[in-house]
């Protein structure tokens, strides 16, 4: 198996929509499918059931899921060390969820604008880890969305954006002008794996415990919602798509952008790079 056919694999997996996958992937779909179809040959069995409206992983699809994952991790450590034995100028920043977000865009214009000699590496994760690999040191910086346990870390306020609920747009409460918690108690809500930081967990809950199903990405959240109804809360301003609809919530903390690093952390490639996050992220 090729690194890069499993990162292919992974986009499509968290995606749940080759479509959705392959512009992610800065691809066209095609040669994805073909890519994803030559690793179910090799694989000797399928990875994905397929319907007109995405895809969902087979038992034996979710074994590889986490085994890729694994792997990848371990090759983008690998890298980060050669190149610092080589004496390359490298920052390897963590990316939360959506990477759609215009502040992102703008960060990177203007940090290649200020620091073109720099080698950036990119680790796009799920929402299990709101460090994004930061405690594990698999990156020197997050951006990222708090609250979670800021334990021996250094947070840098970006932004703060408003949070609404997603429903379907066909839900009775989605023709509301803004909820309340209050009014969603008896919903299921999705819930986090085991493990996952308290704080964070708490939050997307509504600082509740929920009952529901878990999910690991955005676009498992998203598919949640379609498919059982399922309550989740995202940031207002998020493109969905036509089949949901989001309604500002009148009682909820708003969701805070937030970049991060170790404390102590002497790297001096992380003191510019936060400078420009924070003009880039302000509103």
């Amino acid at each position: 198996m090729e690194l890069r056919t499993l990162r292919y694999f992974v986009a499509v997996a968290e995606e749940l929509h080759f479509g959705r996958a392959a512009t992610r992937l800065h691809m066209s779909q095609p040669p994805l499918s073909r890519a994803i179809k030559g690793l179910e040959s090799d694989v000797g069995a399928p990875l994905f059931v397929r319907s007109p409206a995405g895809v969902t992983l087979t038992p034996v699809g979710t074994v590889l899921l986490d085994e890729a994952r694994a792997l990848l991790d371990h090759a983008d450590r690998v890298r980060t060390r050669v190149s610092a034995a080589a004496g390359v100028a490298t920052l390897t920043i963590g990316i939360l969820g959506d990477g759609t977000d215009p502040g992102v865009a703008r960060m990177a214009a203007a940090y290649r604008r200020h620091h073109p000699g720099i080698d950036i590496r990119v680790r796009d994760t799920d929402l299990t880890d709101p460090t994004c690999g930061l405690r594990a040191g698999q990156v020197d910086v997050a951006l990222t969305r708090a609250p979670f346990d800021e334990t021996a870390l250094t947070v840098r306020a970006l932004r703060a954006d408003p949070v609404g609920v997603v429903l379907r747009a066909d839900d009775p409460l989605a023709r509301r002008d803004g909820l309340r918690l209050a009014e969603l108690t008896d919903r299921r809500w999705f819930r986090f794996p085991q493990g996952t930081d308290s704080l964070w967990q708490s939050y997307w809950n509504g600082g509740t415990p929920r009952e529901g199903p878990v999910v690991r990405a955005v676009q498992e959240c998203l598919q949640a919602v379609l498919w059982n109804s399922t309550v989740g809360l995202a940031p207002l301003g998020h493109d969905l798509p036509a089949e949901l609809t989001v309604v500002p919530l009148l009682d909820m903390p708003p969701s805070r952008v937030v970049a991060v690093w170790s404390e102590g952390d002497t790297n001096p490639l992380i003191r510019p790079f936060i400078d420009i996050a924070t003009t880039a992220y302000r509103p």
